[in-house]
Order: structure tokens, then sequence, then C-alpha cells
């Protein structure tokens, strides 16, 4: 693993992460992997099909 810089959106740099914290959060994810689950609770469902005129002549 190798460390991970962070960028803004200006090209200047934020921060650094050391490979001992990447190292301390897959650890962390092996224990508890519903910590880092991203909330899907406001996901909209997918929205019906549309039909086509040609479908419907069938």
């Amino acid at each position: 693993m190798h460390q991970v810089k962070v960028y803004d959106s200006s090209g200047n740099l934020k921060k650094v992460i050391s490979v001992k914290a990447l190292n301390k959060r897959s650890d962390n994810l092996i224990e508890s992997p519903s910590q880092y689950r991203k909330n899907r609770g406001n996901a909209k469902p997918p929205a019906a099909p549309i039909e086509s005129t040609s479908d419907k002549a069938k």
C-alpha cells in the first residue's frame, strides 16, 4: 500500500494519508464493515420502463 495524496479542485495539496492510517482503516473495515456502508435510505426506486408504440402493436 502507498500513501494517498488528496488535492482540491484547483490542484493544491490538501492532505496526505499515511500508510499507517490506511492500514488502520482497513483493519476497522474488516471488524465492522457496516461502519463504512453508505446510507441508501434516500435512494429513488428505478423508473418503470417506457413502452414504445411498436411494443403495444404486438
